[in-house]
């Protein structure tokens, strides 16, 4: 698997989604921030948005829920199509059940960590997840200040996937861009949320592109 780029439609222009979208088709996933204003104090978008995106979306959907009780919510935005569901370790009652519900109903299983949850806390349960996020700001808004000393978790990972040789993604969400996604792709990451520095630039498609080409060539050394 190559370097993957998931822009975040929290940077779009809401008013004018759809063709937000489509600006960025040349990405691997359109990443989809739902947020709930209880486990994060953002409030975003929800169930009938995302279905509703995953119909028109040229990429796959990559769903984001910061909300409480994933156990209950999980499950159905991967009925709701999103084809990769991450949900937040700290939320969870039992990650292992959600993720395996979640396979069962063909997505993708994906489990957060933001900042200041150590990545020992699901070391052991590696196998039941097709993706880590490590969270490389704090979860709830957009443009944030990217946090290097993510990247021990990153490097954690990656050496616990290469060893079992489990082929586990690794996602990192906050403050990427050119001048830090070489950082994230060198300790191991492999899937990138970028934001404002994709929206913000002014060929989103082409930003894209070059995040990817930095990522890619950094991962090669």
């Amino acid at each position: 698997m190559g370097m993957q780029i998931a822009p975040s439609i929290l940077s779009a222009d809401f008013a004018n989604l759809e063709s937000e979208i489509v600006k960025v088709d040349t990405a691997d996933w359109l990443h989809v921030d739902v947020m709930d204003g209880h486990f994060v104090p953002n409030l975003t978008l929800g169930l009938p948005v995302v279905e509703r995106i995953a119909e028109v979306s040229p990429m796959p959907i990559d769903a984001h829920l910061m909300i409480d009780d994933p156990d209950h919510w999980a499950p159905r935005y991967a009925e709701a199509g999103a084809a990769s569901v991450t949900f937040h370790y700290e939320a969870a009652k039992d990650p292992r059940a959600i993720a395996r519900d979640l396979r069962r109903l063909g997505a993708r299983a994906s489990v957060a960590l933001k900042p200041g949850t150590p990545v020992d806390a699901i070391l052991g349960d590696l196998a039941e997840f097709d993706m880590v996020l490590v969270m490389t700001v704090e979860p709830g808004f957009g443009g944030q200040a990217f946090m290097p000393d993510m990247m021990d978790k990153v490097r954690a990972l990656r050496a616990a996937s290469d060893a079992a040789d489990q082929g586990l993604w690794i996602q990192t969400d906050g403050g990427i861009a050119r001048d830090t996604i070489e950082t994230v792709a060198r300790a191991g990451g492999d899937v990138f949320v970028a934001g404002s520095a994709v929206y913000g630039a002014h060929d989103p498609a082409a930003e894209v592109v070059a995040l990817r080409d930095l990522a890619t060539a950094a991962a090669r050394g």
